[in-house]
């Protein structure tokens, strides 16, 4: 999986994991106890989490980079979709308010050079 500096209104929030690939944005978190950092899916407009060991925050994000929508979904739960998001951003629950995330704010991916 590529990995990306996340960035929140130009300013380095953390470093997070990219899928990108259908099989790997259809495994998502599927099979881990939790995630230090966020795991972004793009393009992506919707989630579920079922199978999930966890709660996580769901932040979509559109193709400008607007953050539309924070939600927190406990497990096993199938999420609403999302039409104008481009991509997402998953991480533990509660971790979008401890970085600030909330909606209006500017969300992009720094790629890290390989």
């Amino acid at each position: 999986m590529d990995r990306a500096r996340l960035l929140m209104d130009a300013v380095e929030v953390a470093s997070v994991e990219v899928a990108r690939t259908y099989a790997a944005r259809s495994k998502g978190l599927l099979g881990r106890d939790g995630i230090e950092t966020g795991l972004v899916l793009r393009p992506g407009s919707g989630v579920h989490t079922f199978g999930m060991r966890f709660a996580i925050d769901v932040v979509f994000v559109r193709r400008d980079g607007r953050v539309l929508a924070v939600v927190t979904m406990p497990r096993h739960r199938l999420g609403l979709p999302r039409p104008r998001s481009a991509w997402i951003l998953e991480t533990e629950a509660g971790r979008a308010r401890e970085w600030g995330i909330r909606p209006g704010r500017t969300l992009e991916l720094s790629e890290d050079p390989a």
